[in-house]
């Protein structure tokens, strides 16, 4: 079971009476009964974003008309900000209808929805609900995110950066970013060294995301700010490297000071060579250096895997990383379990690993998976 289908039991019967409760307190007149009773026979068959959906729609129908009162009466429930660096799925999770009804019903009011944004992200998050005023107010709304950048609070500055990730998962795409990403690397140029980490991951994770379709312009962006780089903003860089890295991408190795290896390949083995699926395959790996200078090594290994149909799916699994001095050897293990997992399938059939150092393919070996 996944995290998601576990969270979407969470928006239930319960939680129908406590935001009435809530909602009681400061509008004494909200019809309670009738908002759980809107509720609950609908939430049964659904998933996650619908039971919110169906949360937000009856709050659409149970508070005043008027969007700015309704809102008002919304925000007044509200606990105090989060001190510390709080998730969707922490403290404030249950305020993921206030989020959808913004997100539903407020595009017409942009000022009143953007200060209740801001208001809401400090106890949960508005990376959904900003969206679709990105793509109706891009102006207006980047210009709103440029001031946000400086926000004394780092819940409002991370939601600079990730409510304008292009792929943000379980979101709308943003198409815009995707085509240009200027408009959104400029902002993150105001929060590349921000004094918190929360904000600084989501930067990373930004950056990532536009790799997957500029990776010459996330490349170029991170190795200027290799330049005079601390040890915080470096460690933002490798994060945000990492699919690249996976790929093999040489600028982007070359960032992370692993340039072309320099390297004897001895031997790369695995074992048993017919595992059984669910079994264990181990790996070993030789190499000597062949360079005058020692040598920061990325080392990485290469699934093909067999799919349904026979088609061969290739992902990338990281190894380690290692300084290799001057005609030393280098020898590594590993254990790939192919027990079943959530995210991927495996199939019976020829497998071929690869070898990955620094981005070159330096040896490869085949075994066969099998039927239990």
């Amino acid at each position: 079971m996944t995290e998601r289908q576990r969270f979407k039991d969470s928006f239930d019967e319960q939680l129908a009476h406590d935001l009435a409760t809530r909602l009681s307190v400061v509008a004494p007149t909200f019809p309670a009964e009738a908002f759980v009773a809107q509720i609950v026979p609908q939430l049964a068959p659904l998933e996650l974003k619908a039971r919110v959906t169906i949360f937000a729609q009856a709050l659409r129908d149970h508070l005043p008309r008027d969007y700015p009162t309704a809102l008002s009466l919304l925000l007044a429930t509200l606990g105090p900000p989060h001190r510390e660096d709080q998730g969707m799925f922490n403290d404030g999770w249950y305020l993921m209808p206030v989020a959808a009804f913004i997100e539903l019903y407020g595009l017409d009011h942009l000022e009143a929805s953007l200060a209740a944004m801001h208001a809401l992200t400090q106890r949960h998050t508005a990376e959904f609900a900003i969206r679709p005023f990105l793509v109706r107010y891009p102006d207006a709304v980047l210009a709103k995110l440029h001031q946000w950048a400086t926000d004394e609070s780092f819940h409002v500055r991370r939601l600079v950066s990730e409510g304008t990730r292009p792929r943000l998962p379980w979101a709308t795409r943003l198409d815009q970013f995707i085509v240009d990403p200027t408009p959104v690397l400029d902002l993150l140029e105001h929060l590349k060294d921000d004094p918190s980490a929360y904000v600084r991951r989501s930067v990373a994770n930004h950056l990532n995301d536009l790799a997957k379709d500029h990776p010459e312009r996330v490349v170029a962006t991170l190795s200027r700010w290799r330049e005079g780089a601390d040890t915080q903003r470096l460690a933002l860089i490798r994060h945000a490297l990492r699919t690249l890295v996976k790929q093999g991408h040489p600028e982007a190795l070359q960032i992370l000071g692993a340039a072309s290896p320099e390297v004897k390949f001895i031997a790369f083995t695995v074992t048993p060579t017919t595992v059984p699926l669910g079994g264990i395959l181990h790996l070993a790996v030789q190499i000597e250096s062949t360079s005058i200078r020692p040598q920061q090594l990325v080392i990485d290994y290469i699934l093909h895997l067999v799919g349904a149909r026979g088609e061969r799916r290739r992902k990338v699994f990281k190894w380690a990383t290692r300084i290799l001095e001057p005609g030393a050897t280098l020898t590594l293990t590993r254990r790939h379990s192919f027990a079943p997992v959530s995210v991927r399938r495996y199939y019976p059939g020829a497998h071929q690993i690869e070898l990955q150092v620094n981005g070159a393919i330096i040896g490869d070996v085949t075994f066969m998976l099998e039927q239990a």
